[in-house]
Protein backbone atom coordinates (compact mmCIF):
# COMPACT_ATOMS: atom_id res chain seq x y z
CA UNK A 1 0.00 0.00 0.00
CA UNK A 2 2.65 2.20 0.45
CA UNK A 3 4.32 2.31 -3.07
CA UNK A 4 0.63 2.77 -3.80
CA UNK A 5 0.83 6.27 -1.96
CA UNK A 6 4.06 6.99 -4.20
CA UNK A 7 3.47 9.10 -7.80
CA UNK A 8 5.44 6.69 -9.75
CA UNK A 9 3.77 3.52 -8.91
CA UNK A 10 0.21 5.42 -9.14
CA UNK A 11 0.62 6.49 -12.06
CA UNK A 12 1.93 2.96 -13.54
CA UNK A 13 -0.63 1.43 -12.76
CA UNK A 14 -3.31 4.35 -13.57
CA UNK A 15 -1.48 3.96 -17.37
CA UNK A 16 -2.33 -0.07 -16.89
CA UNK A 17 -5.65 1.14 -15.59
CA UNK A 18 -6.71 2.86 -18.92
CA UNK A 19 -5.79 0.95 -21.03
CA UNK A 20 -7.47 -2.07 -19.61
CA UNK A 21 -10.69 0.44 -19.62
CA UNK A 22 -10.20 1.49 -22.75
CA UNK A 23 -9.80 -2.30 -24.12
CA UNK A 24 -12.98 -2.94 -22.67
CA UNK A 25 -14.98 -0.39 -24.42
CA UNK A 26 -12.78 -1.40 -27.53
CA UNK A 27 -11.19 -4.63 -27.87
CA UNK A 28 -9.11 -3.68 -30.95
CA UNK A 29 -7.09 -1.33 -28.50
CA UNK A 30 -6.08 -4.54 -26.64
CA UNK A 31 -4.22 -5.80 -30.22
CA UNK A 32 -0.49 -6.61 -30.31
CA UNK A 33 -0.53 -4.52 -33.44
CA UNK A 34 -2.30 -1.56 -31.90
CA UNK A 35 -0.65 -1.67 -28.61
CA UNK A 36 3.00 -1.78 -30.53
CA UNK A 37 1.35 1.48 -32.64
CA UNK A 38 0.98 2.92 -28.94
CA UNK A 39 4.65 2.32 -27.99
CA UNK A 40 6.09 3.89 -31.22
CA UNK A 41 4.00 6.65 -30.95
CA UNK A 42 4.75 7.50 -27.56
CA UNK A 43 8.07 7.64 -28.38
CA UNK A 44 9.19 11.16 -29.66
CA UNK A 45 6.96 12.23 -26.06
CA UNK A 46 9.20 10.25 -23.99
CA UNK A 47 12.69 11.61 -25.21
CA UNK A 48 11.72 15.04 -24.96
CA UNK A 49 9.71 14.74 -21.81
CA UNK A 50 13.23 13.51 -20.42
CA UNK A 51 15.00 16.45 -20.70
CA UNK A 52 12.23 19.12 -20.58
CA UNK A 53 12.26 17.16 -16.71
CA UNK A 54 16.15 18.23 -16.57
CA UNK A 55 15.09 21.89 -17.12
CA UNK A 56 12.32 22.14 -15.10
CA UNK A 57 14.25 20.71 -12.15
CA UNK A 58 16.23 23.92 -12.17
CA UNK A 59 13.32 25.72 -12.19
CA UNK A 60 13.51 26.56 -15.60
CA UNK A 61 11.76 25.86 -18.71
CA UNK A 62 12.08 25.33 -22.27
CA UNK A 63 8.60 26.57 -24.76
CA UNK A 64 11.30 26.76 -27.68
CA UNK A 65 11.43 22.62 -27.98
CA UNK A 66 9.07 22.39 -30.55
CA UNK A 67 10.10 24.70 -32.63
CA UNK A 68 13.68 23.66 -32.15
CA UNK A 69 12.46 20.10 -33.03
CA UNK A 70 10.77 21.38 -36.07
CA UNK A 71 13.56 23.38 -37.40
CA UNK A 72 16.12 20.68 -37.38
CA UNK A 73 13.80 18.37 -39.08
CA UNK A 74 13.28 21.05 -41.45
CA UNK A 75 17.29 20.69 -41.86
CA UNK A 76 17.65 17.11 -42.48
CA UNK A 77 15.08 16.55 -44.80
CA UNK A 78 16.40 19.63 -46.93
CA UNK A 79 19.62 18.39 -46.84
CA UNK A 80 18.47 14.89 -47.64
CA UNK A 81 16.32 15.38 -50.14
CA UNK A 82 19.41 17.67 -52.01
CA UNK A 83 22.25 15.41 -51.14
CA UNK A 84 20.16 11.92 -52.26
CA UNK A 85 23.84 10.43 -51.76
CA UNK A 86 24.67 11.16 -48.25
CA UNK A 87 24.91 8.88 -45.38
CA UNK A 88 22.04 8.87 -43.38
CA UNK A 89 24.21 9.06 -40.13
CA UNK A 90 25.49 12.71 -41.38
CA UNK A 91 21.86 13.93 -42.00
CA UNK A 92 21.13 12.58 -38.49
CA UNK A 93 24.15 14.19 -36.79
CA UNK A 94 23.58 17.40 -38.80
CA UNK A 95 19.37 17.78 -37.13
CA UNK A 96 21.49 16.68 -33.91
CA UNK A 97 23.98 19.44 -34.03
CA UNK A 98 21.65 21.91 -35.18
CA UNK A 99 19.30 21.33 -31.82
CA UNK A 100 22.06 21.67 -29.45
CA UNK A 101 23.56 24.69 -31.32
CA UNK A 102 19.89 26.10 -30.99
CA UNK A 103 19.96 24.37 -26.84
CA UNK A 104 22.79 26.70 -26.60
CA UNK A 105 21.44 29.86 -27.07
CA UNK A 106 18.78 29.38 -24.76
CA UNK A 107 21.20 28.29 -22.56
CA UNK A 108 23.43 31.17 -22.74
CA UNK A 109 20.95 33.60 -22.22
CA UNK A 110 19.20 31.76 -19.44
CA UNK A 111 22.46 30.98 -17.92
CA UNK A 112 25.15 33.37 -18.29
CA UNK A 113 23.06 36.51 -19.08
CA UNK A 114 20.71 35.26 -16.33
CA UNK A 115 17.65 36.45 -18.09
CA UNK A 116 13.85 34.37 -17.46
CA UNK A 117 13.85 31.02 -19.07
CA UNK A 118 10.13 31.82 -19.70
CA UNK A 119 10.73 34.63 -21.42
CA UNK A 120 13.97 33.78 -23.27
CA UNK A 121 12.82 30.76 -24.30
CA UNK A 122 9.36 32.20 -25.55
CA UNK A 123 11.18 34.36 -28.00
CA UNK A 124 13.03 31.83 -28.60
CA UNK A 125 9.97 29.42 -30.11
CA UNK A 126 9.07 32.19 -32.31
CA UNK A 127 12.20 33.18 -33.59
CA UNK A 128 13.07 29.24 -34.28
CA UNK A 129 9.33 28.92 -36.20
CA UNK A 130 10.04 31.56 -38.26
CA UNK A 131 13.64 30.49 -39.17
CA UNK A 132 11.57 26.89 -40.72
CA UNK A 133 9.30 28.86 -42.87
CA UNK A 134 12.94 31.45 -44.13
CA UNK A 135 14.92 28.39 -44.60
CA UNK A 136 12.09 26.30 -46.39
CA UNK A 137 10.30 29.20 -48.30
CA UNK A 138 7.03 28.06 -46.77
CA UNK A 139 7.41 24.80 -49.50
CA UNK A 140 6.99 21.55 -47.89
CA UNK A 141 9.62 18.26 -48.46
CA UNK A 142 7.20 15.29 -48.89
CA UNK A 143 7.91 11.31 -48.95
CA UNK A 144 9.16 11.18 -52.60
CA UNK A 145 11.54 13.68 -52.55
CA UNK A 146 13.29 12.13 -49.32
CA UNK A 147 15.60 8.95 -50.04
CA UNK A 148 14.01 5.86 -49.22
CA UNK A 149 16.58 4.94 -46.44
CA UNK A 150 15.76 8.21 -44.77
CA UNK A 151 11.98 7.34 -44.19
CA UNK A 152 12.74 4.15 -43.05
CA UNK A 153 15.03 4.29 -40.41
CA UNK A 154 12.87 5.06 -37.62
CA UNK A 155 10.31 2.02 -38.57
CA UNK A 156 12.90 -0.10 -39.41
CA UNK A 157 13.14 -3.09 -36.29
CA UNK A 158 15.92 -4.14 -34.97
CA UNK A 159 15.65 -7.68 -32.66
CA UNK A 160 11.79 -7.69 -33.26
CA UNK A 161 11.56 -3.50 -32.41
CA UNK A 162 11.43 -0.46 -34.52
CA UNK A 163 14.64 1.98 -34.20
CA UNK A 164 12.30 4.57 -32.70
CA UNK A 165 11.78 2.25 -29.56
CA UNK A 166 15.69 1.08 -28.91
CA UNK A 167 16.90 5.29 -29.51
CA UNK A 168 13.81 6.51 -27.11
CA UNK A 169 15.07 3.75 -24.68
CA UNK A 170 19.21 4.68 -24.81
CA UNK A 171 17.71 8.19 -23.89
CA UNK A 172 15.81 6.91 -20.95
CA UNK A 173 18.94 5.29 -19.66
CA UNK A 174 21.22 7.34 -20.35
CA UNK A 175 18.76 10.00 -18.87
CA UNK A 176 18.63 8.04 -15.66
CA UNK A 177 22.34 7.93 -15.53
CA UNK A 178 22.62 11.64 -15.56
CA UNK A 179 20.05 12.54 -13.31
CA UNK A 180 21.15 9.96 -10.62
CA UNK A 181 24.95 9.23 -10.69
CA UNK A 182 26.85 12.48 -12.37
CA UNK A 183 27.72 15.48 -10.41
CA UNK A 184 26.28 16.83 -13.63
CA UNK A 185 22.71 15.40 -12.70
CA UNK A 186 22.90 16.37 -9.19
CA UNK A 187 23.45 19.65 -8.77
CA UNK A 188 20.71 20.37 -11.09
CA UNK A 189 18.51 19.14 -8.33
CA UNK A 190 20.77 21.56 -5.95
CA UNK A 191 20.25 24.80 -8.40
CA UNK A 192 16.49 23.57 -8.08
CA UNK A 193 16.12 23.16 -4.58
CA UNK A 194 18.28 26.26 -3.63
CA UNK A 195 19.83 28.24 -6.10
CA UNK A 196 21.69 30.78 -4.15
CA UNK A 197 23.21 28.24 -1.71
CA UNK A 198 24.27 26.14 -4.88
CA UNK A 199 26.14 29.04 -5.93
CA UNK A 200 27.33 29.13 -2.25
CA UNK A 201 29.09 26.22 -2.32
CA UNK A 202 30.70 26.71 -5.82
CA UNK A 203 28.14 24.42 -8.65
CA UNK A 204 29.00 26.20 -11.77
CA UNK A 205 25.08 27.47 -11.84
CA UNK A 206 25.05 29.36 -15.16
CA UNK A 207 27.82 26.18 -17.04
CA UNK A 208 25.28 23.65 -15.77
CA UNK A 209 21.99 25.69 -17.24
CA UNK A 210 24.29 26.14 -20.42
CA UNK A 211 24.64 22.35 -21.03
CA UNK A 212 21.26 21.41 -19.43
CA UNK A 213 19.52 23.61 -22.08
CA UNK A 214 21.74 22.26 -24.94
CA UNK A 215 20.65 19.02 -24.12
CA UNK A 216 17.26 19.78 -24.36
CA UNK A 217 18.21 21.20 -28.01
CA UNK A 218 20.66 18.08 -28.62
CA UNK A 219 17.53 15.64 -28.15
CA UNK A 220 14.98 17.93 -30.15
CA UNK A 221 17.41 18.32 -32.80
CA UNK A 222 17.70 14.50 -33.18
CA UNK A 223 13.68 14.08 -32.33
CA UNK A 224 13.04 16.21 -35.65
CA UNK A 225 14.66 14.05 -37.94
CA UNK A 226 13.08 11.26 -36.26
CA UNK A 227 9.65 13.05 -36.93
CA UNK A 228 9.83 14.06 -40.08
CA UNK A 229 11.16 10.78 -41.11
CA UNK A 230 8.56 9.08 -38.90
CA UNK A 231 5.66 11.18 -40.99
CA UNK A 232 7.43 11.15 -44.20
CA UNK A 233 6.61 14.95 -44.51
CA UNK A 234 8.63 18.30 -42.96
CA UNK A 235 6.75 21.38 -43.44
CA UNK A 236 6.60 25.07 -41.39
CA UNK A 237 4.37 24.10 -38.52
CA UNK A 238 5.83 20.45 -37.89
CA UNK A 239 5.27 19.87 -34.10
CA UNK A 240 2.96 22.71 -33.59
CA UNK A 241 1.60 23.28 -29.95
CA UNK A 242 3.91 20.00 -28.86
CA UNK A 243 5.72 21.83 -26.57
CA UNK A 244 2.91 22.09 -24.32
CA UNK A 245 2.14 18.24 -24.41
CA UNK A 246 6.13 17.84 -23.51
CA UNK A 247 5.53 20.11 -20.44
CA UNK A 248 1.96 18.68 -19.49
CA UNK A 249 4.02 14.81 -19.63
CA UNK A 250 6.33 16.54 -16.93
CA UNK A 251 3.89 17.61 -14.52
CA UNK A 252 1.35 15.09 -15.12
CA UNK A 253 4.62 12.73 -13.88
CA UNK A 254 5.58 14.59 -10.98
CA UNK A 255 7.68 17.10 -12.06
CA UNK A 256 7.78 19.98 -10.07
CA UNK A 257 7.68 23.72 -11.85
CA UNK A 258 8.70 25.04 -8.58
CA UNK A 259 12.15 23.16 -9.14
CA UNK A 260 14.28 20.46 -7.23
CA UNK A 261 11.28 17.45 -7.74
CA UNK A 262 11.28 14.93 -10.46
CA UNK A 263 12.06 11.65 -11.62
CA UNK A 264 13.62 9.96 -15.02
CA UNK A 265 10.54 7.37 -14.44
CA UNK A 266 7.64 9.83 -13.61
CA UNK A 267 8.69 12.33 -16.81
CA UNK A 268 8.67 8.48 -19.01
CA UNK A 269 4.88 7.82 -17.40
CA UNK A 270 3.49 10.96 -17.85
CA UNK A 271 4.42 10.98 -21.56
CA UNK A 272 3.00 7.52 -21.79
CA UNK A 273 -0.38 8.76 -20.25
CA UNK A 274 -0.59 11.25 -22.35
CA UNK A 275 0.20 8.56 -25.27
CA UNK A 276 -2.47 6.30 -24.27
CA UNK A 277 -4.98 9.03 -24.21
CA UNK A 278 -4.25 10.21 -27.49
CA UNK A 279 -4.18 6.41 -28.91
CA UNK A 280 -7.53 5.91 -27.62
CA UNK A 281 -9.74 8.81 -28.15
CA UNK A 282 -10.05 7.94 -31.91
CA UNK A 283 -10.40 4.32 -31.05
CA UNK A 284 -13.49 5.32 -29.32
CA UNK A 285 -14.44 7.34 -31.91
CA UNK A 286 -13.82 10.91 -29.60
CA UNK A 287 -13.95 14.34 -31.20
CA UNK A 288 -10.15 15.22 -31.19
CA UNK A 289 -11.13 18.40 -29.81
CA UNK A 290 -11.76 16.67 -26.04
CA UNK A 291 -7.79 15.57 -26.01
CA UNK A 292 -6.90 19.21 -25.10
CA UNK A 293 -9.63 19.27 -22.41
CA UNK A 294 -8.89 15.88 -21.12
CA UNK A 295 -5.14 16.67 -20.94
CA UNK A 296 -5.70 20.26 -19.53
CA UNK A 297 -7.97 18.94 -16.90
CA UNK A 298 -5.34 16.18 -16.03
CA UNK A 299 -2.57 18.10 -15.83
CA UNK A 300 -5.11 20.37 -13.20
CA UNK A 301 -5.39 17.05 -11.06
CA UNK A 302 -1.64 16.31 -11.29
CA UNK A 303 -0.92 20.37 -10.18
CA UNK A 304 -3.42 19.75 -7.06
CA UNK A 305 -1.85 16.21 -6.53
CA UNK A 306 1.83 17.67 -6.87
CA UNK A 307 0.61 20.54 -4.21
CA UNK A 308 -0.25 18.08 -2.17
CA UNK A 309 2.89 15.95 -2.03
CA UNK A 310 5.09 18.64 -1.56
CA UNK A 311 3.11 19.77 1.61
CA UNK A 312 3.16 16.31 2.71
CA UNK A 313 6.86 16.48 1.58
CA UNK A 314 8.16 19.79 2.90
CA UNK A 315 10.00 20.05 0.16
CA UNK A 316 12.13 23.30 1.43
CA UNK A 317 15.24 24.73 1.02
CA UNK A 318 18.19 22.39 1.52
CA UNK A 319 20.10 23.45 4.58
CA UNK A 320 23.79 24.59 3.91
CA UNK A 321 25.18 21.38 5.46
CA UNK A 322 23.44 19.01 3.59
CA UNK A 323 24.08 20.91 0.51
CA UNK A 324 27.79 20.52 1.38
CA UNK A 325 27.23 16.80 1.85
CA UNK A 326 25.26 16.52 -1.73
CA UNK A 327 28.63 18.22 -3.26
CA UNK A 328 31.30 16.42 -1.47
CA UNK A 329 29.54 13.06 -2.47
CA UNK A 330 29.75 13.86 -6.25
Amino acid sequence: MNMLKQREPLLALMVVVLVLLVGLRAPVFLSMQSLANLLTDSTLLVMLALTQMLVIVTRGIDLSVASTLALSGMVAAMLAAANPALPLVFVMLAATLSGLALGLVNGWLIGYLQLPPIVVTLGTMSVYRGLVFVLSGGAWVSAHQMPAGFVAFPLTRLLGLPHLVWIALGALLAMAFVARYTRFGRDLYAIGNAPHCAAYIGIPTAKRLFWTYGLSGLVAGLGGYLWVARYAVAYTEIAYGFEFTVIAACVIGGVSIAGGVGSVLGAMLGALFLSVIGNALPVLQVSPFWQSALTGAVILVAVLLNARGNRHRSRQILPLHKLENLRSAA
